[in-house]
């Protein structure tokens, strides 16, 4: 029987203060200051955790008792959150703001009637509409990234292919948003008033922390990454010998197999989990299916691998390295080709590796 043979290659030289000067700036980012049917998983995450999470590209389940946003988001007109065009955000009254910037800044007030997009451009706004709650809608399509400060002063990094709908302001007990895509938050911590995150396979609820959630549609896995604090993950008809529910520790990746229903936990360094929003995307034994799916999101382009041309020793063949989203996807490119046999060729917007 063959066995997997690991490649460890540097796609983009580094050095070991670079390397730390990264770490530091994923790390410290900033940390401002019912009864339901669950359909796949639930996540419970203490008040200290950080966590990443990337959420599957779906529609939302409508039970109860998250009517309100659920509601609203089922009102929403099918959008597909992958096409090129520009950053899109839809407030309260149906008003269509285009962003055109690779990676956007947005900010809310603490009413959350003021919206600062960039340095400059300001909007008004109502936070309520007949006495109910106004939401906004951000869309991110792919080759676009943003980075936006909730009115609670809680900050989210939204990810290309991605759509997050929230409140202007938020009201009541919870502080609850829906997201479809990946992204990271930072939530302002309030112990009154805790933080969830709905989406149609999973709910996160946290009272103040960084977190997030690996479980895009195209992907046969999902992953909770733990960087501190503790999570408890329950998994609904998953197949474990320690039932289905699960706690894990710092440092530890939870995966859960969509197909096989199985789960799995491991110590991993969450230095690659964290990165994309530094603009750098770090991988570790990963094949160029998987580096290159990824890159189609990043630089909204499409990537075509001819089958005939991958064989069984490209298939085991693995990357390790980083690779500086900043640069021309060209140069990007090049960077990769150099660390394998596969040939790359653009033609019309489009990759053909073989």
């Amino acid at each position: 029987m063959k066995q997997n043979k690991t490649y460890k290659v540097k796609f983009l030289p580094i050095t070991k203060l670079e390397k730390e000067e990264l770490k530091n700036r994923v790390f410290n980012s900033i940390h401002k200051s019912n009864t339901r049917k669950r359909q796949i998983l639930y996540v419970i995450i203490g008040a200290a955790a950080s966590v990443l999470i990337q959420i599957g590209l779906s529609f939302p389940f409508s039970d109860k008792p998250n009517d309100s946003i659920i509601d609203f988001v089922n009102s929403l007109e099918t959008t597909n959150n992958n096409t090129s065009g520009e950053v899109t955000l839809i407030l309260g009254e149906g008003e269509n703001l285009e962003i055109d910037e690779k990676i956007t800044f947005i900010n809310y007030s603490d009413s959350g009637e003021e919206v600062t997009i960039g340095a400059t451009k300001k909007v008004s706004q109502k936070t309520l509409k007949n006495n109910i709650l106004v939401y906004n809608t951000l869309i991110v399509p792919y080759g676009r990234r943003s980075k936006i400060q909730l009115s609670d002063g809680s900050i989210v990094w939204l990810n290309s292919g991605s759509r997050l709908v929230y409140p202007s302001v938020f009201k009541g007990e919870k502080r609850e948003v829906h997201l479809e895509g990946e992204a990271i938050f930072e939530v302002s911590h309030n112990k009154n008033h805790p933080f969830i995150v709905i989406s149609q396979n999973q709910e996160v609820e946290v009272l103040g922390t960084v977190f997030g959630i690996t479980n895009y549609l195209d992907e046969n896995s999902i992953k909770t990454v733990l960087k501190s604090g503790s999570v408890q993950i329950s998994y609904i008809n998953a197949l474990s010998s320690n039932s289905d529910k699960m706690k894990i520790t710092p440092g530890t990746i939870a995966s859960y197999n969509k197909k096989s229903k199985a789960i799995i936990s491991e110590k991993v360094n969450v230095d690659q989990y964290f990165s994309w929003r530094d603009g750098v995307l770090i991988f570790k034994n990963n094949d160029l299916k998987f580096i290159m799916n990824r890159l189609s999101r990043y630089y909204n382009i499409e990537i075509d691998i001819l089958e005939n041309k991958y064989t069984d020793a490209d298939a085991m063949e693995t990357f390790s390295g980083y690779l500086d989203l900043n640069e021309d996807i060209n140069q990007v490119i090049k960077n990769i080709q150099m660390s394998t046999n596969m040939k790359f060729r653009f033609t019309d917007n489009k990759l053909i590796i073989n």
